[in-house]
């Protein structure tokens, strides 16, 4: 995707500048357009996001030797777009992001290209700083997440606290007839943590494992067999469990009102008990004190009611937001995020379902209805992978009980053979009171 896309620009007959892209063009076009247009909105005054707003794109030519209103630069012409900007701009203002940050974070550095572990051909860029990741996205995908906007914009006034994606911004770059989109997200796996584990999982079987491929990267992305394999599942205390599987289930029934499906939980582990922390590729030292953008972590979204103004407490410096588990003896911070969520139950998935499920059992299958999708995802996170300490408090109130219940029949077995003896002594006086007065029994 990534090579053909370069490709169709340098053999684009009416952009003969663009001969010889590279992929640090690209980025540099990525980050001047981005600061270019996100610049341009901090002149306009603050307002209520309208109907009308969600649907706005903002369109900007920016020719290699400037104009009026363009900067000059050294990458090939091209055409910037911008959508909803207003209704990004809310989003960021929600999550605590400033324009200046926001610039900052994307503008400032290098972009750094990621690996793609996914079957999908989109291309991922991570902020220097690790807060900010920006994803190339389809036509389909990006025109979905438009048609999404309100539904989104609801759901994040009533909820902040969610571990669906955090999105800031939609942008597309048009460049010899070849437009390539982008979304910026929140980063889920900060890396000055060693993920010693990742996974990729749906909740469903079919072909959900690892390939050899991936088995062989320094830091591959595993899937839902191998995790059934590799482990017994993580162990949260209750109130983190509770609380846990509450955000997934809340998260799960907006997905299925938008009949969107086929969607993963990214989880990243990081094993405590192993001093393998990477701090390599870091940048300044801006991410030393954490993220800081409002709800960006695993843990500031799964606590709370949403309607705190200011990250939690606890997320400090050395768990980095991360969730304290147990697997077996070892102590682990989890790191989560729903990821993949701009695919509706559209008619091909419909075909690619039945289909599959002829040759295999519909059940396994990972594209499936949305209400089903959810409820198997649920199902899967909620009794295999997460899992809840029980207290010991209720262990010993149980040993307790029966404790009582033990003494309770010690005692009645005593009471009952103090009474037994009463008795017999009661009938023996009687007995001897008979034997005085002369009187017998025959």
């Amino acid at each position: 995707y990534h090579q053909t896309k370069l490709n169709l620009i340098s053999s684009a007959k009416n952009s003969r500048k663009y001969c010889n892209p590279t992929a640090e063009a690209l980025r540099g076009a990525i980050q001047l357009g981005i600061g270019y247009s996100v610049g341009n909105m901090t002149s306009k005054p603050d307002r209520d996001v309208l109907m009308q707003d969600f649907y706005v794109v903002e369109s900007v030519f920016l020719p290699s030797e400037g104009s009026n209103l363009t900067p000059a630069h050294h990458y090939p012409d091209f055409r910037f777009k911008n959508y909803a900007p207003l209704a990004f701009r809310y989003f960021r203002e929600l999550f605590g992001i400033k324009p200046d940050d926001y610039l900052y974070s994307i503008c400032k550095e290098p972009l750094i290209e990621l690996s793609n572990p996914g079957a999908s051909s989109s291309w991922f860029y991570l902020t220097s700083d690790d807060e900010f990741i920006l994803k190339t996205v389809q036509h389909k995908e990006a025109e979905f997440l438009q048609k999404l906007l309100p539904g989104y914009y609801m759901n994040l006034n009533q909820n902040p606290r969610t571990l669906l994606p955090k999105f800031y911004g939609l942008y597309c770059i048009q460049c010899g007839g070849v437009n390539i989109r982008l979304v910026v997200m929140n980063n889920i796996l900060p890396r000055s943590l060693k993920m010693h584990y990742k996974y990729d999982l749906k909740g469903s079987t079919y072909k959900r494992r690892a390939s050899r491929k991936e088995h062989a990267k320094p830091s591959p992305t595993f899937k839902d067999l191998d995790f059934q394999e590799m482990h017994e599942g993580l162990y949260f205390d209750a109130d983190t469990y509770n609380a846990l599987m509450k955000t997934l289930q809340r998260d799960c029934r907006v997905l299925e009102s938008f009949k969107i499906m086929d969607y993963s939980l990214l989880l990243g582990i990081h094993v405590l008990d192993r001093k393998l922390r990477g701090r390599g590729g870091m940048g300044d030292s801006k991410r030393q004190g954490g993220q800081k953008v409002l709800y960006s972590t695993a843990r500031e979204s799964i606590q709370g009611d949403g309607k705190a103004a200011e990250p939690l407490p606890d997320a400090d410096d050395e768990t980095l937001g991360g969730i304290p588990a147990k697997h077996k003896d070892e102590k682990l911070l989890i790191f989560l995020g729903i990821i993949d969520i701009l695919q509706s139950y559209r008619f091909i998935k419909k075909v690619e379902h039945s289909w599959k499920a002829l040759v295999h059992d519909g059940d396994t299958v990972s594209v499936h209805r949305p209400n089903f999708y959810a409820d198997r995802f649920l199902k899967f996170m909620g009794t295999t992978v997460f899992k809840k300490i029980h207290p010991l408090r209720g262990t010993s109130s149980r040993r307790k009980k029966n404790s009582i219940q033990l003494c309770r029949s010690a005692s009645q077995e005593v009471l009952s053979t103090v009474k037994e003896e009463s008795q017999e002594e009661r009938r023996a006086q009687s007995l001897e009171i008979f034997d005085d007065t002369g009187a017998y029994w025959l």
